[in-house]
């Protein structure tokens, strides 16, 4: 399909482009967009209808809408935008510097410039930051007949129809009304007698995360938004929530893996721009690992002394920071998907010290064995297994408590990343190990 379009270009049928690309889906559209040079994409938004380049425009990645935005010019990208649904308009918009929102705005319509100022206003990872404005209300004394009449008028401008929205005069959110019931109802029924009045809605200033656990948890398709005093200003959809849920997910996959900012996860980012996001928490973690070489080195004597303790080091090490590393994942995702609070911080950690008891206790009596068989050393044996077992169940608990104490703070527990973690862990069991090594060098000797 590219090297057809290509091909089109070249022998100068440009009008014929729009019909190639229409046997395909806007998705499918911007796959296929992928593969062609930026010259050639630009060329073939210059041709196509700009209703088909905003549906292209919605498929494509941030960035790689960012790029052709610039590249095609205000004047081309100003009508796409106006085509373009609110909620996403408004996202292309925030990615843009001052200047070039108020170049674009500026060519709008001016009833459309207001209502994306309006959402451009309300803060990042908001609802009213991911919400659309297009939605369709109703009053409570439509009767079904009159309903369908008005779905005929302004359906095709809605987001979605499948829930309908109640209002007084007002503007204030009173009910739902999903169009299966009103399908099925006779047509001089009233709208009152039909709606739901128990409603689930969010606020204009919830975070994103817990629009996303609302819908999943009372299965929507949308959820009305509504500002401080119950006025409807919005909807967010289950298509935006699911944008939400994999860029938080990948966010946090990031933090986990000390990877700052936004995941790099595709080819078309460069080693230089992937490099950058990952050394950060690198060069950080390499001045928290010396400590663990100053550790050793604190212990050299007992080192010296007792030389066969080098082997177990690693094992020590790396078992200290898997544990933490579990820990850590199963706490963070409990946060993050409600599954506990901080205030079940005491119940959380009291489980946490029985697992790790429990790994302690079945690893280091497994350590304990081999080393005394295989060294011929009970002593040491104890030595090993001892730290083994203390080592797994700080490791445990400070896997599990370091999320919390971040989450207290209001910041996302996913920055107590893995590899961090891990670093902590390690210096905790060496030291935890040497000393114990330590303690009873004189029966190891």
């Amino acid at each position: 399909m590219a090297r057809e379009l290509k091909a089109t270009l070249n022998i100068g049928r440009p009008d014929e482009v729009g019909s190639i690309l229409k046997r395909l889906r806007p998705y499918d559209q911007a796959v296929v967009l992928r593969r062609l040079d930026p010259a050639v994409q630009l060329r073939v938004f210059e041709v196509i209808p700009t209703a088909m380049a905003a549906d292209i425009f919605q498929e494509l990645e941030r960035e790689e809408r960012l790029q052709l935005l610039v590249a095609i010019g205000a004047a081309k990208a100003a009508p796409i935008l106006d085509e373009m649904s609110s909620d996403d308009a408004t996202d292309l918009l925030a990615e843009l510097d001052q200047d070039h929102q108020r170049e674009l705005l500026s060519l709008l319509r001016m009833e459309e410039a207001d209502e994306l100022r309006s959402l451009l206003a309300y803060p990042e990872q908001t609802a009213g930051a991911i919400m659309t404005t297009e939605y369709v209300s109703l009053a409570a004394n439509n009767t079904v007949s009159e309903v369908f009449e008005q779905l005929r008028r302004v359906s095709r401008e809605a987001e979605t129809i499948y829930y309908l929205y109640v209002v007084d005069e007002q503007e204030h959110l009173v009910g739902v009304l999903s169009i299966r019931d009103l399908i099925m109802a006779e047509p001089d029924t009233r709208v009152e007698k039909l709606m739901i009045q128990d409603l689930v809605a969010a606020k204009v200033n919830d975070d994103q995360e817990d629009v996303a656990r609302m819908i999943e948890q009372y299965d929507l398709l949308a959820i009305p938004v509504v500002d401080l005093t119950g006025t409807l200003v919005g909807i967010v959809t289950v298509d935006d929530i699911i944008d939400v849920i994999t860029d938080e997910a990948t966010e946090d996959i990031s933090r986990l893996n000390a990877i700052s900012g936004r995941a790099v996860d595709d080819l078309r980012v460069g080693a230089v721009a992937a490099a950058r996001k990952r050394l950060p928490w690198l060069v950080l973690l390499l001045f928290i690992g010396i400590l663990s070489g100053s550790i050793i080195a604190s212990f050299e004597e007992t080192l010296e002394a007792v030389v066969i303790l080098a082997i177990f080091i690693p094992m020590i090490a790396d078992m200290a920071g898997n544990t933490g590393t579990q820990s850590l994942a199963l706490v963070v995702r409990g946060l993050a998907l409600g599954e506990f609070k901080t205030e079940d911080v005491f119940r959380l950690l009291r489980r946490e010290a029985g697992v790790g008891l429990i790994l302690g206790t079945v690893n280091g009596l497994a350590i304990a064995v081999i080393a005394s068989i295989w060294q011929q050393s009970i002593v040491l044996g104890f030595v090993i297994g001892f730290s083994l077992w203390l080592t797994l169940i700080v490791a445990t608990l400070v896997g599990a408590i370091v999320p919390i104490i971040i989450s207290r703070f209001n910041i996302d527990p996913a920055v107590a990343s893995g590899p961090f973690i891990t670093t902590v862990n390690d210096i905790v069991g060496l030291t935890i190990y040497f000393s114990v090594a330590t303690a009873l060098m004189v029966y190891l000797i």
